[in-house]
């Protein structure tokens, strides 16, 4: 998994000095395109290295098959699906919605969408049918990639736009298109359209708190960013081989599984089998992994595993990135004592990417438990509820300068208000504090959002999904402090009159919300309760119910 493409990184800079003289402008001669003349993300992805002959993917099924393809191999697969795309009337700007495991048609249907100037949606393959239809229908989507297995969830999705499938075992349902003979049926040829900086290449949506949750419209000129992150702060190098663990439906693995590896000519691999302690330490060992990335839950499970089983891969990793929600201390020193590999934490949001960083890729003095400095590109401030900057010691809001990051590039949510926006300021809506050397350690969320094993879930969405049950008359979701998981999801909920509270009741509340929103969403635990504390005007006081299960762990 050596790509001598990559960026290598003989020496480590001074973060200081490296942030002194930073340009965004230095990052242009790392592109084929021009961002004020046209660009395309399939030939900065794809077509780029095509003539290097170099790996792209390596990829292991489930079922234990293995494949690698190249970048002229995925440049020819996605050709074919862009003129696909354009044969089904799919123009540029469109969405295409894709829901698929880690598999390399997932590969095939990213760089082909870029490639005919189209905009990448991903659907994380644990959506139920009601975060599918929510999400397509307010991104207006095309077209909707899908194989056999998560197929019949769109036949619960009203209106779905067209379905393409990768076909299984099973027949293909009426009216669907087979996703390997349409491929086969075009040509291989296809020249990319171009798009400007501004032109959004991606639609993610992140997690709603107080509604629904809100689409991000990702732009072209995000690529430098991510360059940055890739470059800097995960290190990669052309010795490396690299393994993000995270799920290209969320946008870490999108970010930095996909296209922060490719950007740089080097191989990314997609493991599509569920996380197991065993199996992370064979696919490290396996693939000779050397710089790994993922959230704080998989290492905890790592440490629970203990160190024997660590030692069979001790020694092999260089550096390790952790993202997703703050890394605990003891997971530092036991990545060091364990695996003799160092692990920084790293924070971001689906808006702005990573933002804030202990750097692999640059030399500054590391906290542990702190966050980090900002990427060079963007300038990180602290502020009051004023959007007034705050100084070192005081703990605020973390929020973008946007004025002075030549890197930012979010314009604000799809169609919705942007309430973040604060004068000059981007508010992320996390509460941090900086100290005197620009270093900012994270305090707490300053909204509802539930962290839990590095997925962040919008209690909202939760609460519409348990309403819909006809025994539920009200409900509030919250997350329960956990150690393994960060936090875990709880309901409380007020049952209508007529219904008794059982513990198979409970069981039918979580299975509902598996199957109509997501398995990762349900809750772990569900209280029947008389009635939910209240302002007042009758908005549900979510902080009350937290508070409560916060004192519960302090007994």
């Amino acid at each position: 998994m050596v790509h001598p493409s990559a960026a290598a990184a003989p020496s480590v800079p001074d973060y200081q000095d490296f942030l002194a003289a930073f340009q965004a402008g230095s990052l242009n001669n790392k592109f084929a395109g021009d961002f004020e003349k046209g660009m395309n993300a399939a030939i900065e992805c794809c077509d780029s290295h095509a003539q290097s002959g170099h790996v792209a993917l390596y990829w292991e099924g489930q079922d234990g098959r293995r494949s690698s393809h190249t970048f002229e191999e995925l440049k020819e697969a996605s050709s074919r699906f862009a003129n696909f795309l354009v044969g089904q009337g799919v123009q540029p700007g469109d969405r295409v919605a894709c829901l698929l495991p880690r598999i390399p048609e997932l590969m095939v249907v990213i760089l082909g969408t870029w490639r005919a100037g189209a905009v990448y949606q991903p659907l994380f393959t644990a959506f139920g049918p009601k975060a599918i239809e929510y999400r397509v229908a307010a991104s207006d989507a095309k077209l909707i990639v899908t194989d056999s297995n998560n197929r019949p969830k769109l036949d619960e999705v009203p209106n779905c736009p067209a379905i393409v499938t990768i076909a299984g075992v099973t027949p293909l349902a009426a009216g669907d298109l087979d996703f390997h003979s349409q491929l086969a049926r075009h040509s291989a040829s296809f020249t990319p359209v171009m798009r400007t900086a501004d032109d959004a290449c991606m639609m993610l949506f992140t997690s709603g708190t107080t509604g629904l949750a809100k689409g991000v419209a990702v732009p072209n000129k995000a690529l430098k960013a991510f360059y940055m992150y890739m470059r800097y702060a995960v290190d990669l190098r052309v010795e490396d081989s690299y393994w993000n663990i995270a799920d290209p439906g969320w946008a870490y693995g999108l970010y930095y599984a996909v296209i922060g590896p490719l950007l740089m000519g080097h191989a990314t691999l997609f493991y599509e089998g569920a996380f197991t302690v065993e199996s992370t330490y064979r696919v490290i060992r396996t693939y000779g992994v050397t710089n790994l990335a993922g959230a704080p839950t998989a290492y905890r499970l790592l440490i629970a595993a203990g160190g024997d089983k660590a030692s069979a891969v001790k020694g092999q990793l260089r550096v390790a990135s952790s993202a997703g929600e703050p890394l605990n201390p003891e997971v530092i020193r036991w990545f060091q004592e364990n695996l003799g590999c160092p692990v920084n934490d790293h924070y971001g949001q689906t808006e702005v990417g990573m933002v804030l960083c202990n750097f692999h890729g640059l030399r500054h003095t590391v906290r542990p438990g702190s966050a980090g400095y900002s990427l060079p590109g963007f300038r990180m401030v602290v502020v009051n509820d004023e959007g007034v900057e705050l100084p070192p010691g005081q703990q605020g809001t973390l929020a973008v300068d946007r004025e002075a990051s030549s890197l930012y590039y979010f314009a604000g949510y799809w169609k919705a208000n942007t309430p973040g926006f604060v004068g000059k300021y981007y508010l992320t809506g996390d509460t941090v504090e900086m100290d005197a050397s620009g270093n900012i350690a994270f305090v707490g969320r300053g909204d509802d959002i539930i962290t839990s094993a590095g997925y962040r879930i919008g209690p909202f969405d939760v609460e519409s999904c348990l309403i819909e049950h006809p025994a539920v008359a009200e409900t509030a979701v919250i997350g329960k402090p956990d150690p393994e998981r960060t936090e875990i999801v709880k309901a409380f909920v007020v049952l209508k009159e007529g219904y008794t509270a059982s513990p198979a009741l409970a069981e039918e509340l979580q299975q509902l919300v598996k199957h109509r929103l997501a398995a990762h969403a349900y809750p772990r635990e569900v209280q029947f309760v008389y009635e939910l504390p209240k302002t007042p005007s009758g908005k549900i006081q979510r902080f009350l119910l937290r508070q409560q299960e916060s004192g519960k762990n302090d007994v």
